[in-house]
């Protein structure tokens, strides 16, 4: 017969194990800042750009990085060859060559350390291209009057609300044998757009200053700009500009983690099941704050306003829990609906995770 002791210990173990499960995921052993980054415009002949993925050692022990493989040859990594201690922080360079290689590109460097057999997967991504050429370039296919831009709007990407945010550059070309100058742009005090004069068939740069400070919003966020030109084909441009709209954090170390607040929900899916045609369906999940500050919920969004959720509190102090309350509406909608919510807080680790809702409509 089994100890009595060794039989306690086990169901500690379990308890401890399954309290995980129901939580939420295990920490990555090494942390980064950053999976992807984003080049943008890369020049073809202006030699290799490089960019610094910066990691932190979030387990109990020294971790080595055994192999960075790159998925093309035009990718040359570097990394951080000594073995790197708890809550010390390494590096893994990624070069990228652009000559000969015109046009988008997305590229991965697959991780392999001595902690476990998990790997992890980082991306580089921009878009090469010559900006010695006279020529219209290929990738700008939209015309807006004499314009010709990648897109019919402008889209920032992500953007920090709680510190300066790099200028975003878009290429415009000038399609026309005249010289288009910008005479005026209406836009929110949070947006900065360059004036310009484009001489006749060349090339320049859209230059966007997004202040998400200013515009003090969490999520997913539209505005409009109003752009007043000589272009003699259509003299006044409207654009829209998109930006998502999040909280910075700094790399923790393991002392500083152990004291942060952190936001786990009891599921990450909601099923709704069958859904009658025209009856709104009412569900909750529970938000639990199992650090140790208090958590802080900044906002919700829902990715339709046919999904309308509402949280019990918004402030969590440690240990505490909160309903959240989801209400679907299935007016005009029909079949299988798939939508989201994103929750953003001040858990450190996790500021951004997102709730996915399900339902099939049965009309019967």
């Amino acid at each position: 017969m089994l100890d009595k002791t060794f039989m306690g210990k086990i169901m500690g173990l379990m308890f401890t194990f399954l309290s995980l499960i129901s939580f939420g995921q295990l920490v990555e052993p090494i942390q980064f800042q950053d999976k992807t980054h984003d080049f943008g415009e890369v020049a073809e002949y202006e030699g290799s750009v490089t960019y610094d993925f910066s990691f932190i050692n979030k387990s109990s022990m020294a971790i080595k990085i055994l192999s960075v493989q790159p998925s093309c040859g035009c990718t040359t990594p570097g990394w951080t060859k000594e073995p790197i201690e708890p809550g010390k922080i390494g590096t893994i360079k990624a070069k990228f060559y652009p000559k000969g290689r015109p046009g988008y590109f997305n590229k991965s460097l697959t991780i392999t350390t001595d902690f476990d057999a998990n790997q992890i997967v980082l991306q580089i991504k921009g878009n090469v291209v010559d900006k010695k050429s006279t020529v219209a370039p290929y990738d700008l296919v939209v015309a807006n009057g004499s314009l010709r831009l990648r897109n019919t709007s402008f889209n920032v990407g992500k953007v920090y609300i709680n510190k300066s945010n790099p200028i975003v550059e878009f290429p415009v070309y000038n399609d026309s044998n005249d010289t288009i100058k910008f005479l005026e742009v209406k836009s929110p005090p949070y947006i900065k757009f360059n004036v310009l004069t484009l001489a006749p068939n060349s090339k320049n740069t859209i230059k966007i200053m997004y202040d998400a400070k200013l515009k003090n919003q969490y999520g997913f966020v539209s505005d409009n700009i109003v752009l007043k030109t000589s272009d003699h084909t259509q003299p006044e441009k409207s654009f829209s500009i998109y930006a998502t709209i999040e909280e910075s954090f700094p790399l923790l170390s393991p002392e500083e983690q152990a004291k942060a607040p952190v936001l786990l929900a009891d599921d990450y899916l909601l099923d709704l099941g069958k859904i009658k045609n025209g009856m709104e369906v009412t569900r909750t999940i529970k938000i639990k704050n199992s650090g140790h500050r208090d958590l802080q919920i900044k906002y919700m969004q829902s990715n339709c306003s046919c999904l309308v959720v509402q949280a019990g509190k918004m402030t969590l102090k440690p240990t505490e829990e909160t309903n959240i309350e989801f209400r679907f509406d299935p007016t005009g909608r029909e079949s299988l609906q798939n939508k989201a919510v994103t929750i953003y807080s001040n858990d450190p680790v996790n500021p951004v995770q997102r709730i996915s809702v399900k339902g099939y409509i049965n009309h019967h």
